[in-house]
């Protein structure tokens, strides 16, 4: 099983966790609502997590210019 980071702004690959034994409670999952873990986290037919979350590219964006939540998805 790996986990797949991957941005919901631009579908950068973050990064992988391959071959862990991770709990969902070291990474933060158990306090997400249900509707958050759905948006962020899907399972694939391999046993693979792919988890949305934001790159720096992203988060730098965001931050220099607020208007871009308007916006569903960046291109940088």
């Amino acid at each position: 099983m790996a986990m797949h980071y991957y941005c919901r702004h631009c579908g950068t690959n973050i990064g992988t966790l391959d071959n862990t034994l991770i709990q969902s409670e070291s990474l933060g999952f158990h306090k997400l609502t249900d509707e958050e873990r759905h948006d962020m986290i899907s399972y694939e037919s391999n046993g693979d997590i792919q988890i949305k979350s934001i790159c720096e590219d992203c988060q730098e964006s965001y931050e220099r210019n607020p208007s871009y939540h308007e916006n569903d998805y960046l291109i940088h």
